[in-house]
């Protein structure tokens, strides 16, 4: 739930990005994001639940196969090793690394500037500010 929000708001991050620079095919580009942020989180949750069953003390062997659906099982609160702590991360973290490939993306290939801070997250402000005058009358 908290990716999907998270995306829609890349997504517009994304195309505001490309209408300021003028950049052709800008509606390809802003799937794109999109499909890379899905990707990225969608990894970061296999490392997750890769993680969370190691430290449940399941045996990760050739036989043990467990699915992005299979997460009834999966009580970090309980878990000796983890606990709410990885519960956190593994909710937040896909996100975060989702927004940081799209925003390296963004800054190497659509404003074809240099890998820093001020870089990689301009926009967001604009982007939120934006979004809160379409609400006024």
């Amino acid at each position: 739930m908290i990716g999907g929000v998270i995306n829609v708001l890349v997504a517009i991050w994304v195309y505001q990005t490309l209408l300021k620079v003028k950049f052709p095919n800008l509606l390809w580009w802003v799937v794109g994001a999109a499909a890379l942020f899905f990707a990225v989180e969608f990894t970061v949750q296999l490392f997750c639940i890769e993680i969370i069953d190691a430290l449940n003390g399941k045996d990760i062997g050739g036989e043990y196969e467990p699915g992005l659906t299979d997460v009834g099982d999966r009580k970090t609160q309980e878990a000796a090793g983890g606990g709410m702590f990885m519960s956190v991360v593994c909710e937040l973290f896909p996100s975060v690394a989702g927004v940081l490939a799209v925003a390296i993306l963004r800054a190497q290939f659509i404003l074809k500037a240099a890998l820093t801070p001020a870089n990689l997250f301009s926009g967001i402000k604009e982007m939120f500010i934006s979004i809160g005058s379409s609400f006024k009358p």
